[in-house]
């Protein structure tokens, strides 16, 4: 599963180096959903790959594998066929309006969930922060191939909900924990300390 900026190597060209992702488009290949990627190597130039057919590995920045399971693209792709796919076709609500999962790592420090809740408020409904979320949320190029304008905002508005209500219930932990955070409030978005305020009095 690849996106735009990935980075990879192949196995069969190490002479190559690693590769940065430029686009991604969904195919089909022997009646399987696959990936055709372009990829821009430092030594070659922009080759073309599939991902089914390519011996590559797919790397981050820091070197570990990267995980984007929790986008809706991800979600298609493991489900491409048989009853289970199709159910996941039909319900894209679920992947689309889910939080990402590192805002509710039980195993992190809640400071880490907050602050990482907090840098969601980047996004808006607005012209192109709004293609912005959904191409973070879907995991495509493109989301307005998959889902209309309206489409997107309904999901945002859903979305949103949930991250507030997700700020919300991570403040409320930091205070029972005793936990300092104003100074992550102060750096917060407008957004975010406008959310928190018309909260006030749950805390």
């Amino acid at each position: 599963m690849y996106r735009q900026g990935d980075e990879l190597k192949l196995a069969n060209r190490p002479e190559w180096g690693v590769g940065t992702v430029q686009k991604v488009e969904f195919v089909t290949r022997d009646g399987r959903k696959d990936q055709r990627a372009w990829v821009r190597f430092p030594s070659v130039g922009v080759k073309t790959i599939l991902a089914g057919a390519a011996d590559a590995e797919l790397v981050n920045r820091d070197g570990s594998l990267d995980d984007q399971e929790h986008t809706f693209a991800a979600r298609e792709l493991a489900h491409d066929s048989g009853w289970i796919g199709q159910i996941a076709k039909r319900q894209p609500e679920e992947a689309m309006t889910s939080l990402p999962p590192e805002t509710n790592d039980p195993f992190a420090p809640v400071r880490v969930r907050l602050q990482r809740t907090f840098d969601l408020y980047r996004f808006n409904e607005r012209g192109g922060s709004l293609v912005d979320w959904a191409v973070a949320q879907t995991g495509l190029d493109d989301p307005l191939a998959r889902f209309n304008r309206n489409q997107l905002e309904e999901f945002f508005r859903q979305w949103s909900r949930g991250r507030d209500e997700q700020l919300r219930t991570l403040m409320q932990e930091a205070r029972r924990n005793r936990e300092p955070v104003d100074d992550l409030m102060k750096q917060a978005d407008p957004t975010a300390r406008h959310a928190l305020q018309e909260c006030q009095g749950r805390f």
